[in-house]
């Protein structure tokens, strides 16, 4: 039997998980220490997994299966494509940075409620849904992933209602119901969501008899399968509903301003460069991969629904008086160009809307991780609180500019190559939506610089005076995430030769050929 590369992969952080949470209450200190061992040790695991991945080779690789639930035919099967290995990639880049960030967010608080936040518990969540994530993007079993998909709310449901924004310290009982309100809310979304999904999950298995995907796809393709087209769609819809809540798209989305606002800055990252990923990773692998004609026959209303997304979250973000909730309606525009790259159905767009669930998820790290120190010190996520900061921690407004420059896809960044391919693919097939999605790009200029302009420029406030600027942790945190920005804004190469050939494989799931351009002859 070769080595379980995949399972270790996953098993590393779930079983820190439990080691972290039986540390003693009193070794606060050593349970971070061990989070953050764990996550290092996930990212090597997750390197050998990018390295030992063939582009050119098998679409899924690594591969293992092992009966589960014999009688309903239900198997422990993984697996990883190109778009998996990169997605991997991510999460496990981003946890160390995420519990760094988070190293004092869970330490007990002195206030009139005399409230304890235990410490263990909040970094073995992190790991917990490091874990769950992992092993989602390994997961070609449909009910495995499902299972997955869901079990990852419940860590997810406490580190959101359970540590809250320090900038609420002051206002305990207000703070708590804030946070319970977004908690609930954010399960409430999800849940519904993955209980459509589960009915359309026993609804391919009743027309599949199994829930393997690489079994469902292959039977389809050499015609031993055949779904009828009203059923195929309404299956369809199933998935997609589950995975356009988690990504989240319009007008399913309203969940992640409260979670993003109410949770810390490291879980508003968790949320959002980390678990939504899961949503649109799984449009590629699941809604393309078994639903390829009622794909194409959504793709119209999806596209609509992509830029309602683009348009929507960059107007709204445009409006925002609080930092934290400016960056979620951000993140929802940039969801929309991921969704539209997907639906556009060209290489240029899913090469691109893979590139962009990795770049994304590194600069909103870096914007929203930034955010947090920046609110930490004042104790205060309103826009209107600050002013001046440059001029008094001058390293924490340069890092919140380039930060900020990476989410408007400034060139020579990361997020522009990913974002420069969706809008060509989107125009190779639809011109006037790919015209449409580039004011996004001028509404994302608008909110970066303003936020800038009026946080970190003019007359410097009585109140941030005294911020210091950022301490050796913090630049531990914020200077790598930076680096990586510009290294993949300059070479993007590394991910693309992984990347492509995943694309290619969807392509011929959904039997579309790029459109050709054309090209009059000369006279």
């Amino acid at each position: 039997m070769s080595f379980p590369l995949l399972t270790v992969t996953a098993a590393v952080p779930a079983v820190g998980a439990i080691l972290t949470a039986a540390v003693p209450a009193a070794r606060r200190t050593a349970a971070k220490w061990l989070a953050l061992l764990v996550s290092l040790a996930t990212l090597v695991f997750a390197g050998i997994v990018f390295v030992r991945f063939e582009p050119g080779g098998e679409r899924y690789q690594l591969t293992e299966s092992y009966a589960w639930i014999k009688d309903f035919g239900v198997r422990y099967e993984l697996g990883v494509d190109g778009i998996g290995v990169a997605l991997i990639a991510l999460t496990a880049l981003l946890i160390p940075f995420v519990i760094l960030a988070g190293w004092h967010d869970a330490d007990p608080l002195e206030t009139s409620s005399k409230r304890w936040r235990p410490t263990q518990g909040f970094f073995a969540l992190i790991l917990m849904v490091e874990a769950m994530v992992i092993l989602s993007f390994e997961a070609t079993d449909v009910f495995l992933f499902y299972i997955l998909f869901e079990a990852m709310l419940i860590p997810m449901y406490f580190l959101i209602g359970g540590f809250g924004d320090r900038a609420h310290a002051g206002s305990d009982e207000n703070a708590a119901a804030q946070r319970s309100y977004a908690a609930v809310k954010f399960l409430l979304y999800n849940l519904v969501g993955g209980l459509i999904m589960l009915a359309a999950v026993i609804g391919l298995y009743v027309v599949a008899g199994n829930f393997s995907l690489t079994e469902i796809a292959a039977a389809r393709a050499d015609g031993s399968l055949e779904i009828a087209t009203s059923t195929e769609r309404w299956l369809f819809l199933g998935f997609f509903f589950a995975f356009a809540v988690k990504a989240p798209l319009w007008p399913l989305h309203t969940w992640l301003p409260n979670a993003m606002g109410e949770a810390t800055a490291p879980v508003a990252v968790l949320i959002t460069a980390v678990v939504d990923k899961v949503g649109t990773f799984a449009m590629l692998r699941f809604c393309l991969g078994l639903f390829p004609e009622a794909s194409k026959w959504a793709t119209p209303a999806i596209v609509v629904l992509a830029l309602i997304s683009i348009v929507y979250g960059a107007l709204v973000a445009v409006g925002q008086r609080d930092i934290k909730r400016l960056v979620a309606y951000a993140s929802i525009s940039h969801f929309g160009f991921i969704v539209l790259g997907i639906f556009a159905m060209t290489s240029q767009g899913q090469s691109g809307a893979t590139l962009y669930m990795v770049n994304h998820g590194i600069s909103t790290a870096a914007l929203m991780l930034v955010a947090g120190f920046l609110i930490s010190r004042r104790g205060s996520r309103l826009i209107a609180d600050y002013g001046g900061v440059q001029k008094v921690a001058p390293v924490l407004a340069g890092t919140f500019l380039i930060g900020g420059l990476a989410t408007l896809s400034l060139p020579g960044l990361a997020p522009f190559v990913s974002e420069f391919l969706v809008l060509v693919g989107t125009y190779a097939r639809y011109p006037v939506a790919g015209v449409i999605a580039t004011t996004g790009i001028v509404l994302a200029a608008l909110y970066t610089l303003v936020l800038y302009q009026r946080t970190m420029t003019g007359p410097v406030k009585e109140e941030v005076r005294s911020l210091p600027d950022l301490r050796p942790r913090e630049l531990a945190v914020v200077v790598p995430l930076i680096a990586v920005l510009i290294f993949l804004g300059v070479f993007p190469k590394p991910l693309t030769d992984v990347v492509n050939p995943a694309v290619r494989h969807t392509m011929s799931d959904v039997q579309q050929k790029d459109p050709q351009p054309e090209v009059e002859a000369a006279k």
